[in-house]
């Protein structure tokens, strides 16, 4: 996500998601989808990396002023998958998550559907939202994401009494 301008010359702090944030030079170009817009996404070529205190730095293609990247200041970032590189075993990227149905490991019953993914805390939460539109959260841990089978749509939970 785009955290706010860089100096005056159009860059844009980005809070990225991506891991290894030097994926950042690999890639020509991203796309940004504007906070309160959920279908457009914008492709923009992006025309040099930096890193600055911890977050990567974007010059892109066409913001030129300090005014240009204000107007991008919380949108979305995205690359393409192509651009991803191959995760290892048994760790997945947020966006194959989102969607994927939840269900009890030891019965199987399905309580939900993965809704969001909160990564700003020491670890994951899964935001988790049920069929009458309600949504309570598990934490990312073992104890709890028993399984998480990406082909077959599906993430296996144990929960404790309470939690949902």
């Amino acid at each position: 996500m785009i955290t706010a301008p860089s100096g005056i010359k159009g860059e844009v702090r980005v809070k990225s998601y991506a891991g290894d944030p030097s994926r950042f030079r690999k890639i020509h170009t991203v796309g940004l989808r504007l906070r309160g817009n959920k279908g457009a996404v914008t492709d923009y070529a992006i025309e040099h990396v930096r890193n600055s205190g911890g977050m990567v730095v974007l010059k892109l293609e066409g913001v030129d002023d300090r005014n240009a990247a204000e107007l991008l200041r919380s949108a979305e970032v995205f690359m393409d998958r192509d651009d991803l590189e191959k995760l290892p075993e048994g760790q997945h990227y947020i966006r194959d998550l989102i969607g994927l149905d939840v269900v009890l490991d030891e019965t199987g019953e399905k309580i939900g559907r993965v809704e969001d993914i909160l990564t700003d805390r020491p670890q994951d939460i899964y935001v988790i939202s049920r069929e009458d539109g309600d949504s309570f959260m598990v934490p990312g841990v073992p104890e709890f994401i028993r399984d998480i089978d990406e082909d077959g749509g599906v993430i296996r939970v144990r929960l404790i009494e309470g939690m949902c």
